[in-house]
């Protein structure tokens, strides 16, 4: 049974209720992160990462993401904001049962976690950015589709009946990874929606994800939370200029950056992903610290 986010109300169900068929919780420690998986991914992209910062004594959290692991009918028939707001009520029932409660998004959901924590202010004990994607500018997305056929498709009736097929290397570097997702594409494997998330995506659904770049770019300024910047020098799909572009916009004091190589866009499955679950981890634990520092500074 699906989780209906659109009738939950903010703080009133535990996370348990709201992590879906696929989603998962591993409770190990009194912080907690909420992790976001991309748009058309699953909470699976997400598992190894969560699993690795757990072990240091955090409660990790992933939900699905609303109008996911399901089909492209229930994708479609959500907008940008009901993505967000699925992520902000999980983030206020890990609230409840956590004292400190960090947010970590892949790719898009990055920006989920960035509008989360400019609407969150001090509640969120830091933000984990981890492909943010502002601009789809990767070397593997062809100029004249980003400059051209994107912008003809999304402004025009054509939005209705276009959609993009994931492709080689689907934003993996392990070519072991890279086959397994091919394999189970090419096989249209009927739970590959909860394995990988979509075989494509339709344009309505990116016009969405332009609109959600433009609300998360807008807050940007509202940001304060700490915030850990991890992108790849090769990333497939959005280039090192997202970073930057985060970095000199975000209000947070404290920006860290993690840059890695020898791994594509999915930065959860690739080659690094144990480094950068690891550093992830050391971010949260640092920041907890610091938490811990000040809290007993003022008792």
């Amino acid at each position: 049974m699906k989780v209906n986010y659109l009738n939950q109300q903010v703080t009133t169900h535990p996370i348990d209720a709201l992590l879906g068929e696929v989603g998962f919780i591993e409770r190990k420690g009194k912080s907690g992160v909420l992790l976001v998986h991309g748009l058309t991914g699953t909470p699976t992209e997400m598992k190894q990462f969560g699993k690795v910062i757990a072990r240091q004594g955090f409660t990790v959290a992933c939900p699905e993401m609303a109008g996911h692991c399901d089909s492209i009918e229930a994708l479609t028939a959500t907008k940008w904001s009901d993505w967000y707001h699925s992520i902000e009520v999980a983030f206020d029932a890990l609230k409840q049962e956590c004292e400190h409660v960090f947010i970590a998004g892949l790719s898009m959901g990055a920006l989920i976690a960035l509008l989360v924590a400019a609407k969150k202010k001090d509640q969120v004990a830091g933000v984990i950015l981890l492909s943010t994607t502002f601009f789809y500018d990767g070397w593997n997305v062809p100029i004249f589709k980003q400059k051209v056929l994107l912008p003809l498709v999304l402004y025009s009736p054509l939005k209705y009946f276009m959609q993009w097929e994931e492709t080689s290397p689907y934003g993996i570097k392990d070519e072991r990874t890279r086959a397994l997702v091919h394999a189970i594409l090419e096989n249209r494997d009927s739970q590959a929606a909860d394995k990988i998330g979509y075989f494509k995506t339709p344009a309505t659904v990116i016009l969405e994800s332009v609109r959600m770049i433009r609300a998360a770019k807008k807050s940007l300024k509202d940001v304060i939370s700490p915030a850990l910047i991890v992108h790849s020098t090769e990333d497939d799909m959005a280039s090192l200029k997202n970073a930057h572009y985060t970095q000199a916009n975000i209000a947070s004091k404290i920006v860290e950056t993690f840059f890695v190589d020898d791994t594509y866009h999915v930065l959860t499955l690739d080659k690094r992903k144990d480094d950068v679950a690891k550093r992830a981890a050391q971010f949260c634990k640092e920041q907890v610290q610091k938490l811990s520092a000040t809290n007993l500074a003022q008792a």
